[in-house]
Parts: C-alpha cells; sequence; structure tokens
C-alpha cells in the first residue's frame, strides 16, 4: 500500500466532479460529439439552461473541460486524457 497518499489526489478530485449523473452524461456527449455547446446539451438532457451551467462549471472548475468561445456560443470540449479514458471505459460506444 502506497504511503505518500497525496498522490492521490488529483485523481480524488477528478471523480468527485463526474460524480453526479448529469455530469456523466455530459462528458459522454462532448466526447461522442468532439465538443457541443449548453444549447445542443439543454435539448439532450432536458435539463433548465441554469443547471447545466453549474455542472459545465464543475467540471470546469476540476480541469476536465474548458470552452471556446464563437461569438455568443461556447463549444465545451475535453482537456483531461484521464477522463477520456474512465468515461470509454464506463460507456463503450456501440459499433457502427
Amino acid at each position: 500500500m502506497e504511503k505518500d497518499i497525496k498522490k492521490f489526489d488529483e485523481v480524488a478530485e477528478i471523480l468527485k466532479a463526474m460524480g453526479h449523473p448529469a455530469r456523466l452524461c455530459i462528458l459522454n456527449g462532448i466526447i461522442q460529439t468532439g465538443g457541443c455547446n449548453v444549447s445542443h446539451m439543454q435539448d439532450c438532457l432536458e435539463l433548465p439552461q441554469s443547471t447545466i451551467s453549474q455542472h459545465l462549471q464543475k467540471l470546469r472548475s476540476a480541469g476536465i473541460i474548458e470552452g471556446t468561445r464563437n461569438g455568443t456560443e461556447i463549444t465545451y470540449t475535453l482537456k483531461n486524457q484521464k477522463v477520456l479514458e474512465i468515461i470509454t471505459t464506463l460507456y463503450p460506444q456501440e459499433e457502427k
């Protein structure tokens, strides 16, 4: 067993930020689409824009996603490779 528990802090913080069904769905959707905006997420999740924005803020704060502004629209993309590995392991894409 590891004596230095500090080395687990980063992953624990990522898992805490991911630990909500809506955030898992957002991350899975971002991976599937290669990036999307709040309007797209709102249509898919059927949640209010304010609720989605709160979830996005938690994911941004944890360094999991980033947003790129184009005029008034922000497209969110995955920033963290560890999260890509976690989500694709949890939700493998069906082959077409």
